[in-house]
């Protein structure tokens, strides 16, 4: 008998049915496959608000025989609300007929395979040795990286900052009740992101929070937070000074201000950007060629990982019963 019911998997049932270690290799199978030419990525569709913060967009892909989209809502102002920044569903289609099989909470799809990416980044481009992890910023994407880092590198010491003292006090007590780990919260972006071998920023920042100048040699940096051309996090003398991998290049030559603000400056060009993450799975582009070189993956965010991510936890809640299926038609 034909079947038209839709699967809806809730927020509560995403971190379990897609754990971080497992996303991070769902992520590189991904990437890998976009750099092999086996997925159909469009730019995103973003539609700005009035007052220019807030946006609404559209993401499509179709991932091998895979199919979908994340429609979403950024709104960076919610930080201090009981909502996240990132608000939507993940839609995920059957690839034989067209049918919608999944919805799926797109914040908790989000915050996983975007922490993920830049799990995978580090395994490929920390040293191994890697044992001071710095965060700034203190909203979900910080405490969902801060497992994504502990899935590939040991840490030490684990500093977070945030422009609130208080939020950065929180985040040190949901990190210690969540994972057992200490973390110190710093005084200054400054004081975070010096002597770290790991950084990750967070931010919701539209002029830069870390400066070239501080960078350790030999660090590893995941610039996640910004995602317009007008916005970065990081100076122009850090990317300057560091080797730039990227989820995607059309993305970052469109969208990515940490790059292209520098680039408007002279300062580089677009041969500075070494290769894609997924060129890097594939051993197409050499990685970290130096102990001392600081590398940078510049994380924007792709459909081809939201329509992974929906495949992978649309199969699971299947298997184990997971969701509440509803009827949205599509039978003649």
């Amino acid at each position: 008998m034909a079947d038209a019911r839709t699967l809806i998997v809730p927020h509560a049932d995403v971190a379990r049915l897609m754990p971080m270690a497992a996303c991070i290799d769902l992520m590189s199978d991904a990437l890998g496959a976009l750099a092999r030419g086996e997925a159909l990525l469009p730019l995103r569709t973003v539609l700005r608000l009035p007052g220019g913060r807030s946006a609404f967009a559209a993401m499509p892909a179709v991932l091998g025989s895979s199919i979908g989209a994340k429609i979403i809502t950024v709104f960076p102002g919610n930080d201090g609300t009981p909502y996240d920044s990132h608000i939507g569903v993940v839609l995920y289609f059957d690839s034989e007929h067209g049918r919608l099989l999944a919805i799926i909470d797109a914040s908790s799809v989000t915050a996983i395979r975007t922490a993920a990416v830049s799990g995978l980044a580090t395994r490929l481009l920390a040293r191994e040795d890697a044992s001071e992890l710095a965060i700034l910023g203190t909203g979900t994407q910080a405490m969902t990286h801060l497992d994504a880092m502990r899935c590939v590198r040991n840490f030490t010491s684990v500093r977070v900052w945030s422009r609130k003292r208080e939020n950065g006090e929180r985040f040190a007590r949901e990190a210690q009740a969540r994972f057992g780990i200490e973390v110190q919260v710093a005084v200054s972006a400054e004081h975070a992101v010096r002597g770290a071998q790991v950084i990750c920023t967070t931010t919701a920042a539209r002029e830069p929070v870390v400066s070239g100048e501080w960078l350790w040699p030999g660090a590893h940096i995941n610039a996640v937070g910004s995602s317009i051309p007008s916005a970065r996090e990081l100076d122009t003398e850090a990317m300057v000074r560091s080797r730039l991998y990227v989820d995607r290049r059309e993305s970052v030559l469109a969208e990515a201000g940490d790059f292209l603000i520098p680039r408007e400056e002279g300062e580089i060009d677009d041969d500075h950007i070494v290769g894609e993450l997924g060129e890097l799975v594939l051993g197409r582009i050499p990685g970290r060629t130096s102990p001392e070189e600081i590398t940078l993956f510049k994380s924007l965010g792709l459909a081809i990982e939201d329509v992974a991510s929906a495949r992978l936890i649309y199969e699971r809640a299947v298997a184990e019963g997971s969701g509440t299926w509803i009827e949205l038609g599509g039978l003649r």
